[in-house]
């Protein structure tokens, strides 16, 4: 099952945290970055993508090292659509995040240091896709969205870009 659809599950699911509205004030955030750094709305989309593929890799080595519950716990702290350089400098380290910075470069023609201003803001955009599946009862449980996201096939390609897009067509934007 796509991410997409995992949310779109956990959206109908009464015991998970996914909305609408939850979906919608992540498209809302990731057009607020494009327009805040007159930059190309899809560009944004793309490079939150491959954020997703550097926040899988990190969250994959923290469950390894720490359990589901402290990635769990995590996504629930930082997910959102704030800005926080403190998860940035939690998940990754510095030659990570110029590794990071030169990919979305080299693939939306972003420039660097828009990606350096951008980034506090979407890893929490990711997390935040992440959170929709975090049980309302529970919420260091099971998290379906979260699992289907570290348990992916590893191509990686990191579907974040076609959740958003699929979620601004579910949405009618």
């Amino acid at each position: 099952m796509s991410l997409f659809n995992t949310i779109l599950s956990a959206i109908n699911s009464p015991t998970q945290q996914a909305s609408s509205s939850q979906l919608g004030d992540i498209l809302d955030t990731v057009q607020q970055l494009s327009g805040n750094h007159h930059t190309n709305p899809s560009a944004v989309q793309s490079a939150t993508s491959i954020v997703g593929k550097y926040v899988r890799s990190a969250l994959q080595q923290k469950r390894r090292n720490e359990g589901d519950e402290q990635v769990q716990a995590l996504v629930n702290q930082f997910g959102g659509i704030g800005a926080s350089s403190q998860v940035v400098n939690m998940l990754f380290s510095a030659p990570q995040i110029q590794e990071l910075v030169g990919e979305i470069t080299s693939k939306t023609g972003i420039n660097a240091g828009i990606i350096q201003a951008m980034l506090p803001t979407l890893v929490p955009v990711v997390l935040n896709f992440l959170k929709t599946g975090t049980n309302i009862e529970n919420p260091l449980g099971s998290n379906s969205v979260l699992s289907g996201f570290l348990d992916a096939d590893g191509d990686g390609d990191v579907d974040i870009y076609d959740a958003m897009q699929l979620a601004s067509r579910h949405l009618g934007r």
